[in-house]
C-alpha cells in the first residue's frame, strides 16, 4: 500500500491540549508548505478531476465567501507564500505548476492553490453553519453529510463533542477576531495512509491506545481566522501523514 508521507510534524502530537486546545496563531504562519507538497498537491489535482462531487461543495449563500476567500488567500500568498509568484491570470506555485485563476470557481482554484483543505462557516441563527468546502483530504467524514449543516450537527458523533464543548466551539466562532486567528492540531492513528478517507473500516485509535494494526499516524494542523467582509470563518485543514517509526515531533 503506497502512501505520501512528510518525514515530520512541526508540532510536538504527543503533548495535546485539552479539548478544544486552542491557541494563538501568527498570522504570517497560516498556510504550510512542507516536504510533501507536490505529491499532496497531485492528489488533490487528480481527486478535484476525478471526484470533485466527493471533495467540493458550495452552497448558494456561500459565494461571497468563498470569493472573498479567494482574494484573502492571494492576498496572503503574496504577501508571506514563499516560493510562490502570482499574476493577475495565474498562480506559480513553489513545485513549478502554473494554476489558472478561475474567478468562477473560487473554491476549484483554491483547491489547487495551497495544501490545506479549506471550510467556510458563515453564521446563521445561534450557530455556525458549513455553507462552502474544498475537502480533499477528509478523515473519516464525507462532506456531503455536512455541507449546510451546523457545528452541533457536524460534530456528530464525535464522543467528546458533547454540549458543554459545543458552547464553547460556538463561542470560539463567534470570538475570532479579524487578523487574530487561532489554531490547534489533532492526532490519531490510522489502519490506511489514504489521504482521503471520508470513511474508515476501522476507527482510528488514540495514540495512547494504537498498536500494530494502525501503523500511520495523521495530524491535522487546524486553523479558523476571520473574513473581515463577510465575516465567515474560515476553517483550514494541514494534513500530516507519517509512518510509525519516524520521528513525530
Amino acid at each position: 500500500m503506497t502512501g505520501i508521507f512528510q518525514t515530520r510534524l512541526p508540532y510536538d502530537a504527543m503533548a495535546p491540549r485539552p479539548l478544544p486546545g486552542i491557541q494563538p496563531l501568527d498570522p504570517a504562519t497560516w498556510l504550510q508548505v512542507d516536504d510533501a507538497f507536490a505529491a499532496q498537491m497531485a492528489e488533490r489535482a487528480r481527486l478535484l478531476r476525478d471526484r470533485r462531487d466527493d471533495v467540493l461543495a458550495l452552497r448558494p449563500e456561500g459565494h461571497a465567501a468563498a470569493d472573498e476567500l479567494l482574494q484573502y488567500v492571494l492576498d496572503w500568498l503574496a504577501k508571506h507564500g514563499e516560493g510562490y509568484s502570482i499574476s493577475a491570470k495565474e498562480v506559480t506555485r513553489p513545485d513549478g505548476a502554473r494554476i489558472p485563476l478561475d474567478r468562477d470557481d473560487p473554491m476549484g482554484t483554491l483547491g489547487h492553490l495551497v495544501q490545506e483543505d479549506l471550510c467556510l462557516m458563515e453564521k446563521r441563527g445561534d450557530e455556525h453553519v458549513l455553507t462552502a468546502a474544498v475537502l480533499c483530504f477528509p478523515a473519516s467524514w464525507r462532506l456531503a453529510d455536512k455541507i449546510g449543516r451546523a457545528l452541533t450537527a457536524i460534530h456528530v458523533p464525535v464522543p467528546e463533542y458533547d454540549e458543554g464543548l459545543a458552547r464553547r466551539v460556538q463561542r470560539l466562532f463567534d470570538g475570532v477576531q479579524v487578523d487574530r486567528p487561532l489554531w490547534r492540531f489533532n492526532a490519531l492513528r490510522y489502519a490506511r495512509p489514504d489521504l482521503f478517507q471520508p470513511r474508515s473500516r476501522i476507527a482510528p485509535k488514540d495514540l495512547a491506545e494504537a498498536d500494530a494494526r494502525y501503523p500511520y499516524l495523521r495530524s491535522e494542523r487546524q486553523c479558523v481566522l476571520r473574513l473581515p467582509e463577510t465575516r465567515a470563518c474560515v476553517f483550514s485543514i494541514h494534513t500530516y501523514m507519517l509512518q510509525v517509526g519516524e520521528e513525530p515531533g
